[in-house]
């Protein structure tokens, strides 16, 4: 039977759940939501790189990304932060949607899968 890891497992979702070295990310959303587009979308991606480095990767091992955007017309200044955050030459592949968030004052929201290091 092949393993799965879970990390930080509570009743509804696991922070970090791991298999057959995949590393899969929970929605990861800004640290503090009174802020602006590219102060949300750095924060996200810093939570990000904390919970790579907890599963033993790292951002130039993303294998793909779905960005949840509250609002069309921040998709330029959150892919200013995106393209200055990803590894040139190490883009996952990606998607990027408009959805309603989970709270109102959420701009953009990320579900992250990796491979381990």
């Amino acid at each position: 039977m092949t393993e799965i890891k879970r990390i930080e497992t509570k009743p509804r979702m696991s922070r970090i759940v791991i298999h057959q070295g995949s590393i899969y990310l929970c929605g990861q959303v800004a640290a503090d939501a009174s802020k602006d587009i590219t102060e949300q979308t750095q924060t996200m991606l810093s939570k990000v790189d904390g919970l790579l480095i907890d599963a033993g990767s790292d951002r130039e091992h993303l294998l793909s990304a779905t960005i949840y955007i509250k609002d069309m017309k921040d998709f330029k200044a959150m892919n200013a932060v995106w393209d200055a955050w990803v590894p040139a030459g190490h883009a996952p592949a990606r998607a990027c949607v408009q959805a309603s968030m989970a709270r109102p004052e959420l701009l953009v929201e990320i579900s992250v899968v990796a491979a381990q290091k």
